[in-house]
């Protein structure tokens, strides 16, 4: 069997194996273009569910190139591909090499990366030449590692170089971090065509309903409590407090679906609340000319999460130091805040998440480089606060006002004139 001279062995085929939930993270950039693409998967077998994952997430018009893993022969996966039907014969060629494959716009490699350092980087500068401008490069590596100087430590150098994200599966056995990094930038414009990323930091708990894993992790600890309470002071009743209150904490971070405008005209609001204010200022931080800003009040009853208002790419993100005042009173101006700020067919936008009396966290999870589309999580603040959208005044018509309850990533805020 002809092995990929880009992607040498590496040891992949030890225990280290790719589940279903991870394949998804891995086909994530794929399923979220809505336009007709090329994609390669590289290192493909029967046995993982990366092929499977790819091929699910195949829309009309798209193509996939698939080359086989060392030990997995070409034939039985070209055998494979034609079961699956017409529909998918049509779009998916299975290739002896990665020298008989053209470039594409997603590739993805479909087992874990676990060799040493020099072999990754081999194999990321194999793949380069088989890649568009701006697209991008999905892989998984073994999220532990006692060992230096490994895939890890080269994934984590081209991370901050070339990341677009990554995201730690712990419900992989075992767990792993999948890696999409981008060699060439992308443009604004690109982001137009794509829907939300899948991101697995939410643990699903219906179809329509998430947790994300910072509620997971506040519900555990207050679990945690009780269970030590209860050890501690068996004939106490103090473990119930804890315990009860794991449901509560779980809730603050709940992750709802969302459906997103269509409308390319439409800007969203960034989170749940009540709107605070509508105003025209100048920020000489975010460049010249007067900004629309759209500020909205997150209770603790509302859903913490933060979502893009309009499609863009994340140009700049910084942190700006402050205290910790009601965000409902004007001293909030000065609180803790972490400024997301995009760019976009339409101009510069900004995101501000803000601190509040008792929100004190803020999570940030779109790295500079990465595309966002409209309504795409990209954090939270934990506990509520405030969510300032700025968006260019003279390009932007408001639809809300002082007192108006929105939701984010779905009621509109403004619109693009």
């Amino acid at each position: 069997m002809t092995q990929s001279p880009a992607v040498p062995p590496t040891g992949r085929s030890g225990p280290v194996r790719i589940g279903e939930r991870a394949a998804r993270v891995l086909v994530s950039e794929l399923a979220r273009i809505n336009a007709p693409k090329a994609a390669l998967l590289v290192d493909a077998s029967l046995e993982s569910p990366v092929l499977a994952a790819a091929i699910e997430a195949l829309l009309p018009g798209d193509t996939l190139t698939v080359v086989p893993a060392g030990w997995s022969d070409a034939e039985m996966l070209r055998a494979h591909v034609a079961a699956q039907g017409p529909w998918v014969a049509e779009r998916v060629r299975v290739v002896d090499a990665l020298a008989d494959a053209e470039a594409a716009a997603v590739a993805i490699i479909g087992e874990p990366l676990t060799g040493t350092m020099e072999e990754t980087r081999a194999t990321l500068d194999g793949l380069g030449k088989y890649l568009d401008n701006g697209a991008t490069l999905s892989l998984a590596t073994p999220a532990i590692t006692r060992r230096t100087g490994g895939a890890s430590d080269e994934l984590a150098r081209q991370a901050a170089l070339h990341g677009v994200g990554s995201d730690l599966l712990l419900r992989n056995n075992p767990p792993l971090r999948v890696h999409r990094l981008r060699f060439s930038p992308a443009t604004a414009a690109a982001a137009v065509g794509l829907a939300p990323a899948y991101r697995p930091a939410s643990v699903p708990l219906t179809r329509t309903m998430h947790i994300d894993s910072n509620g997971v992790a506040a519900a555990g600890i207050a679990l945690g409590l009780a269970a030590v309470a209860r050890v501690a002071r068996p004939t106490s009743k103090l473990w119930l407090l804890p315990a009860l209150a794991a449901a509560p904490v779980a809730a603050f971070f709940r992750d709802p679906e969302r459906e997103v405008p269509a409308d390319p005209s439409a800007v969203v609001a960034s989170a749940d609340g009540r709107v605070l204010s509508v105003q025209r200022l100048s920020d000489e931080r975010f460049g010249d000319g007067e900004w629309l800003r759209i500020a909205v009040f997150l209770s603790v009853l509302d859903v913490h999460i933060n979502r893009s208002p309009v499609a863009g790419k994340v140009v700049d993100h910084f942190v700006t130091d402050g205290g910790f005042a009601n965000a409902m009173k004007p001293d909030a101006e000065h609180n803790v805040a972490a400024y997301t700020v995009l760019d976009t067919t339409n101009g510069t936008v900004v995101v501000a998440q803000r601190t509040g009396l008792i929100a004190r966290r803020i999570v940030q999870r779109a790295p500079i480089g990465s595309l966002l589309a409209k309504g795409e999580r990209f954090g939270l603040i934990r506990f509520g606060s405030r969510t300032d959208v700025y968006l260019p005044a003279e390009a932007a018509q408001p639809l809300v006002g002082p007192g108006d309850r929105v939701v984010g990533g779905s009621s509109v805020i403004a619109r693009w004139h």
